[in-house]
């Protein structure tokens, strides 16, 4: 009999929205977001060990992209959104059990009132995103260097060029505006939207960030306090 599995924890970061999140983990290094594990699983001695570890898997739910029944083709945006592909070649959100895998790396492992929080670098999640399990990564089986990339590989890597002006939100942490450029370099666009006199807006934290895009340069408008 096959058991109904539910949230270990969840995640909170700067993405209360799915728009800007970027499309992998680890892309952008520079945001961090922590593991907040639900009361039945707040126990120290679930992480004893954990720290001596430098990066983990998170098995994660789509929770933000549910639908009825699947496809077994989908149209992935690295093929400008026209193409399909089966679902099992892609990491396509509509899958059959909408399940997520990331690799983020473990910036420290602390209790705080006596309940673990794992804090962690390079996620690609949505604020509240339920996680289902972690696993410590393992440079010994985990990583194959001799790995092919498939279609992917065949259409380069997104990016564009950032212009962000000092005097926008000047009060915003270094650190934040950091990972904002970060993400903003990964060009948040569909990758079938290439109109420069577009505006593009999305929440980043405790701020609400427009922006625009031309000739592969983004430029920021504005960045205001929400």
């Amino acid at each position: 009999m096959m058991k109904t599995i539910t949230p270990i924890a969840h995640i909170r970061s700067e993405f209360p929205t799915k728009f800007g999140i970027p499309r992998q983990s680890g892309l952008v290094p520079e945001l961090r977001a922590d593991i907040v594990f639900e009361p039945e699983f707040a126990v120290p001695e679930a992480v004893r060990g954990l720290a001596d570890f430098s990066h983990l898997w998170l098995i994660w739910g789509f929770s933000a992209a549910e639908r009825e029944g699947w496809s077994p083709t989908v149209r992935p945006p690295r093929l400008g959104g026209n193409t399909r592909m089966g679902v099992f070649a892609t990491r396509s959100p509509f899958r059959p059990n909408g399940l997520g895998l990331s690799s983020v790396r473990i910036e420290a492992v602390e209790t705080v009132d006596g309940v673990p929080v794992v804090r962690v670098s390079g996620a690609d999640l949505m604020n509240g995103t339920p996680i289902y399990d972690i696993k410590p990564y393992l440079t010994t089986t985990d990583c194959h260097p001799e790995a092919h990339d498939g279609f992917v590989g065949e259409y380069g890597s997104y990016g564009v060029t950032v212009v962000l002006p000092d005097e926008l939100a000047p009060e915003m942490p270094a650190s934040e505006r950091e990972a904002l450029r970060g993400v903003l370099a990964q060009d948040p666009r569909p990758a079938f939207h290439n109109d420069p006199a577009r505006v593009y807006g999305f929440p980043f934290g405790d701020y609400e960030v427009r922006f625009r895009v031309e000739n592969d340069i983004l430029i920021v408008i504005s960045v205001e306090k929400r």
